[in-house]
């Protein structure tokens, strides 16, 4: 708190390993988009629409990097951290770039809906670049204001999916390259098999794996996540 007044996550520092050339099995031509947006005046506004482990607020991070490595000002909002009050978050927000993560969270919030509504037409008439991220299309959102659901249907629509297994793998192993980590074949296996395969989870998993064999100086087998899950 500052003064009485929420602080706002707008200033994040983007994960290294959350960039575009780190996101795996995009829809053709998805990334181009995306980096165009980044660092290009005037490109087209995008709307990634996917679910949950789709990637959204990988793209959206990715984006801002993307933007500041060539110079540009990037701000990264996920909106369920502002509902409530978008207005006020909204109003603090300046940038070339800005990636609103989630619209979910304020749809059926009719001040939410009417401070975004008059972002979009601010942020247009500014020549900022915006990246809307959802977990549906503008016409399935519960919105309750018509003209946000018309402005949000004008942009750009990429539709996301989900990974299959063989996506999760190679998401594992690029993670674990770029930490230095070594992972076995049959150590991802038996990761996909035994815990499960939501891909927040996996990536926070490997988070810990490589934390506990670096302490106990051990690679990464089987036996060694059989002992790391016993232990808890």
């Amino acid at each position: 708190m500052a003064g009485g007044t929420p602080q706002l996550p707008l200033a994040l520092r983007y994960p290294p390993e959350q960039r575009l050339d780190s996101y795996v099995d995009a829809p053709a031509g998805a990334l181009e988009q995306v980096r165009a947006l980044a660092v290009t005046l005037h490109a087209d506004w995008l709307y990634l629409e996917g679910p949950a482990g789709s990637g959204k607020s990988h793209l959206g991070l990715a984006a801002c990097a993307e933007a500041e490595r060539v110079g540009r000002s990037a701000a990264y909002l996920p909106l369920r951290t502002a509902a409530g009050r978008l207005g006020q978050a909204l109003e603090a927000l300046d940038a070339d770039l800005v990636a609103l993560d989630g619209l979910e969270a304020i749809a059926g919030h009719r001040d939410d809906e009417v401070a975004l509504f008059d972002f979009h037409n601010r942020a247009r008439a500014a020549g900022k670049g915006v990246l809307y991220l959802a977990a549906a299309a503008p016409a399935v959102l519960p919105l309750v204001l018509p003209d946000l659901r018309s402005r949000l249907g004008q942009c750009t629509r990429i539709a996301l999916r989900t990974l299959d297994d063989d996506g999760r793998r190679q998401v594992l192993r690029d993670r674990a390259n770029r930490r230095g980590l070594v992972l076995e074949e049959a150590a991802i296996d038996w990761l996909l098999t035994r815990t499960g395969r939501d891909l927040v989870q996996l990536l926070a998993l490997l988070e810990r794996i490589d934390r506990e064999s670096l302490a106990a100086q051990r690679r990464v087998t089987v036996p060694f996540l059989r002992t790391m899950a016993a232990g808890r």
